[in-house]
């Protein structure tokens, strides 16, 4: 391993204005406050720092502040109204369809738009449903946050769920309250907003307020939709994490390991404009919301919606450990459980291996159900070990290998293994077996949900089964002089089709109304190009996920820099429709 050129801050460049501290922030506002009463609407999506944003705005002199924060239901009545979407269970609860105007007294809220309808020189409405206080205001102003970030303040204690004081609470139980509820609330509301604001505020790194346009906005998220584009990687430690990606990808070396890194997840990762040099920070999902069809497409967008149905990220136990052994939920057990209407299938791409890697996957041949459930049931109640070779294959891993896991397919990760996972999107139905009897990072056990495992394991996937239709289903498509590709997944029971090229030429790809997710899995660099001069050249480096909007249609592909004139290789993701 030796470091590569992995870039970690990717981003689309646009020309505009971008106003940096609450000196300039507030001066800005100021200046398109014209009339003498005026009301501005300050909308915040969940997790911002309240206390930096009040103290930010103060700035602006307001005569009349209006507080949401005042206008919501009791904590009682918030915890009532979502118990049973949030749940006691540590993990899982069930998709709620909230409004903000739901966590809002009926009649403070009618009170206070009452208020604002009556002039009062300057007023500001702040907080979370401040556009639906203040519908007709004259300045819009929308403080956005990404979802990584909202969960590293959810470890850092540092803020609440939507109309609860759960400061305090594990950051599994914050991360499901916003997941199933409160995320679902504010997307709506911002997907109503994208089009209308006036500004958009960037405050991920506190004390270092950023806002621009809501035109320059907008300019950015439709510039990337028309070119190839990464979202922001992060990167994480595990309880079974390695040391690969801390070299290839250039990070702390200080950190004991990273286990995961999320590179094409849209609902978790960022999005960076650069305007002016500065990066200015924002949720990816914006993209999906503000350009749905010319970033899906339109056949994805009709089966999907507005989610992105396709993750990328990296699995890490390079000189680590074994993965939790563990299923996903089948389509209808997630859709009547929890009310997710696709479930995740997946699969293994092994971008590198240690000597004796091992991927884990299918059941052994005569399995008794009744007996693996309980030693796993066992396991868990006395702290015995669970024999886990006794019930599940161990299939050995090298590099370029490919794995498929369709729902409700026994699975993980071994040790010594970097894995790019293919998958579809919903990102917490993991349902633990088996955990080697180890520790998470915080020093207690992760969850293990024998129970809705049991419920979902497909029995008949057994060694000959596993065999045959997911080890390696590498099937030659086509071939030229410098190129081929292949199809090498995944199973027919999952919805993603994976096409992997060899080239030392330019290959033309085509993404034929549909968004395509690849992965430079070989080579030092590359470049993506259109034929028609439709965007600008876009190079990528090793391991590096990079997105092709539905909207480019034909572009190509070459070795580029340190890789003119050797094999490189592409692993490309799309949602298949057709054999």
């Amino acid at each position: 391993m030796r470091k590569r050129n992995y870039d970690k801050y990717p981003a689309t460049v646009v020309e505009g204005t971008l106003w940096k501290g609450w000196e300039q922030i507030c001066a800005r506002m100021k200046a398109d406050i014209k009339a003498k009463d005026c009301v501005v609407a300050i909308e915040c999506y969940h997790g911002v720092h309240h206390d930096e944003l009040r103290e930010g705005f103060a700035g602006l002199n307001a005569d009349r502040w209006i507080d949401t924060d005042t206008l919501f239901k009791s904590v009682e009545e918030v915890e009532k109204m979502t118990y049973p979407y949030v749940t006691d269970d540590r993990l899982f609860g069930f998709r709620a369809n909230f409004s903000l105007s739901d966590f809002m007294d009926a009649d403070k809220l009618s009170k206070a738009r009452q208020d604002v309808a009556t002039p009062c020189g300057l007023t500001v409405v702040y907080g979370h449903g401040a556009a639906l206080v203040a519908q007709q205001a004259d300045l819009l102003v929308y403080v956005d946050m990404a979802r990584w970030e909202i969960q590293m303040r959810f470890r850092r204690h540092e803020i609440n769920g939507l109309g609860v004081e759960n400061k305090a609470e594990g950051a599994s139980f914050h991360y499901k309250r916003g997941y199933f509820v409160d995320w679902v609330a504010c997307d709506k509301l911002k997907k109503q907003l994208l089009d209308k604001a006036d500004y958009w505020m960037d405050t991920h790194i506190a004390g270092e307020p950023k806002m621009i346009t809501g035109e320059l906005l907008r300019k950015g998220l439709t510039k990337t939709a028309h070119q190839p584009f990464r979202v922001v990687p992060f990167f994480d430690p595990a309880p079974w994490g390695g040391q690969w990606m801390k070299q290839v990808c250039g990070l702390n070396p200080e950190v004991a390991n990273y286990g995961w890194c999320f590179d094409c997840v849209p609902e978790e990762n960022s999005l960076y404009l650069k305007v002016n040099g500065e990066l200015f920070e924002m949720p990816s999902n914006n993209l999906v919301f503000h350009n749905t069809r010319e970033l899906l497409g339109g056949p994805v967008e009709s089966r999907f919606g507005q989610d992105f149905p396709i993750r990328f990220d990296f699995l890490d136990t390079m000189q680590g450990g074994n993965l939790s052994l563990q299923v996903h939920p089948t389509t209808q057990y997630i859709r009547d459980t929890f009310g997710i209407y696709y479930t995740q299938d997946e699969s293994y791409y092994l971008l590198d291996a240690e000597e004796g890697a091992m991927i884990y996957l299918g059941l052994k041949t005569g399995v008794d159900p009744k007996e693996m459930i309980d030693a796993l049931n066992e396991s868990q109640q006395t702290g015995k070990s669970f024999d886990a070779e006794k019930y599940v294959n161990r299939w050995p891993a090298k590099k370029h290998d490919h794995y498929l896991i369709p729902n409700g397919t026994i699975h993980c990760s071994g040790a010594g293994a970097m894995v790019l996972e293919i998958s579809a999107t919903p990102n917490i139905f993991t349902f633990k077996l088996w955990d080697w009897g180890r520790l998470g990072l915080d020093g207690l056990p992760r969850p293990i949900n024998i129970g809705h495992g049991s419920n979902v394991i497909q029995w008949e996937r057994q060694t000959d089964f596993t065999r045959e239709h997911l080890v390696n289903r590498i099937e030659p498509i086509a071939e030229g002089d410098g190129w081929r590709e292949e199809r090498t997944g995944l199973h027919e029971n999952e919805f993603i089709e994976t096409r992997r090229h060899w080239f030392k030429v330019p290959v033309t790809h085509n993404t034929d109304n549909g968004v395509q997710v690849l992965n430079l899995v070989e080579g030092e660099e590359a470049i993506v190009e259109s034929p028609t001069n439709a965007f600008e050249p876009f190079v990528v480096h090793y391991a590096e996920t990079f997105i092709i909007p539905a909207s480019v249609g034909e572009y190509t592909i070459r070795p580029y820099g340190a890789s003119e004139g050797k094999m490189c290789g592409t692993i490309k993701a799309y949602v298949r429709f057709r054999q």
